[in-house]
């Protein structure tokens, strides 16, 4: 049993502590305080990140076959790098697991990280029997957390609290395949049994109720914010105009538009080429991306870095270079993407972005939240999809850094002491656990 008036929360997330992971850093950031608050926090995950020493951190292997694999790769990454020990090791589990997965595939037809959710079940079960811990708090991300938190508050009746990262259910659509059907399910049963469920949006929020009225006044918005950079660097404007992107890319987050109204800006004054440039990192380039450069002749002009590591000459991490190098970009540029769910999805690289203080610009796809917050931090926005804007976005933030007019902003970031003082209100203000 916990110490008379010690709160302490069990927390469920597969993805935590992973370095530059998203998922992650929302829910490590928070951790501290939380400590702070006075509770104290049990967190389960999966193998994947490092062993957190200011918290009771259980790591636990997921119990299926593809689960055991996904996991392993990022063990044998972390342990060997990416050379040829961990493809070869990685080949080895793979062809060790290539039957049992075809198996539990066949039979599931979910992802690969489901099966977590057993072990995160049966390590909980006993803790919150045993009247170990106040709350369940699962986050992600990763959908296994918050299976294994419906499984403990139906088989408990545990106070079980929820922090939905992306959207389970993609809107306009009804769901497809067995594993979008589950998410589907899933989603039910958080907005019909969680004493408190939140989104990170108003348009998932929205959206969630729509489909569940049930949800009520259980639901709420909770913008997740980022912590401080661990580094700072003064902004100085150089001889060159550095466009700065942070973050994945894919086909459905493409640097396309953005290298359209480059090219369109540099056959508009070409003497634009010798003064811009854009740097990529994080991510390897995009198909598309990666064509339109050879193609619009950008080769010079964007610059694929990819990802900061850990830097053994400076000691910062690859996280802390990340963020020096955002204070030191003229602009940050934001790619929301280009899918169906965007209305309801906020890039949580932009609240680092308002941290490093250098204006954004976005180009955004029907998210009027989104859109407002770049705006009110003195950024650009531009419609994805529409060419010409974006080109005068462009246009007007390389006219602002010519006047010599980009200064840092000060306009407050977004912090996660506010969501953690919001959540904790939300808490503390939640009836008794509701059963069934």
């Amino acid at each position: 049993m916990s110490s008379p008036g010690k709160r302490r929360w069990l927390i469920l997330s597969h993805a935590y502590n992973v370095d530059g992971r998203a998922e992650s850093v929302t829910i490590t950031d928070k951790i501290p305080h939380l400590l702070a608050a006075g509770i104290e926090t049990v967190v389960f995950s999966s193998v994947m990140g490092l062993p957190d020493p200011q918290v009771t951190h259980l790591q636990m292997l997921p119990w299926g076959p593809a689960g055991i694999r996904f996991d392993l790769r990022h063990v044998l990454a972390r342990r060997f790098g990416r050379g040829g020990v961990y493809r070869v090791l990685s080949l080895l589990v793979t062809v060790l697991l290539a039957l049992p997965i075809l198996v539990e595939r066949l039979l599931g037809g979910l992802r690969s990280q489901w099966s977590w959710a057993i072990p995160a079940l049966l390590r909980g079960r006993g803790m919150v029997r045993r009247g170990e811990v106040e709350l369940v708090f699962s986050t992600g991300g990763v959908f296994s957390a918050h299976l294994a938190g419906y499984w403990l508050k139906r088989w408990t009746g545990c106070r079980w609290i929820v922090e939905v990262h992306d959207p389970l259910v993609i809107p306009g659509r009804a769901p497809q395949g067995r594993h979008e059907r589950f998410l589907a399910r899933l989603e039910e049963r958080i907005c019909r049994h969680a004493d408190l469920a939140w989104w990170f949006t108003d348009g998932a929020l929205a959206a969630a109720r729509r489909r569940h009225p049930e949800l009520g006044e259980r639901g709420i918005v909770v913008l997740p914010g980022a912590e401080p950079p661990v580094v700072r660097t003064e902004y100085q404007r150089g001889p060159l105009c550095v466009f700065g992107h942070f973050g994945s890319l894919s086909p459905t987050r493409s640097l396309a538009p953005a290298l359209e109204a480059i090219a369109q800006l540099l056959e508009r004054d070409p003497s634009l080429r010798e003064v811009l440039r854009l740097e990529v990192y994080g991510s390897a380039l995009d198909p598309q991306a990666a064509q339109l450069v050879e193609s619009l002749n950008l080769a010079g002009v964007v610059l694929p870095i990819g990802r900061l590591e850990f830097d053994p000459a400076t000691g910062l991490s690859g996280r802390a270079r990340v963020m020096q190098r955002m204070q030191q970009c003229d602009v940050l540029l934001m790619m929301h993407g280009d899918m169906a769910e965007a209305g309801e999805y906020i890039p949580s690289k932009l609240y680092e972005y308002f941290w490093a203080r250098r204006p954004v610009l976005a180009l955004t796809c029907e998210n009027a939240q989104l859109d407002a917050l770049v705006v009110d931090h003195g950024g650009w926005v531009a419609p994805t999809r529409d060419i010409p804007a974006v080109t005068e976005a462009f246009a007007a933030a390389i006219g602002r850094w010519r006047e010599g007019g980009l200064p840092d902003v000060n306009v407050p970031p977004v912090t996660v002491s506010d969501a953690v003082s919001r959540i904790l209100a939300a808490v503390d203000g939640m009836g008794s656990s509701r059963r069934g």
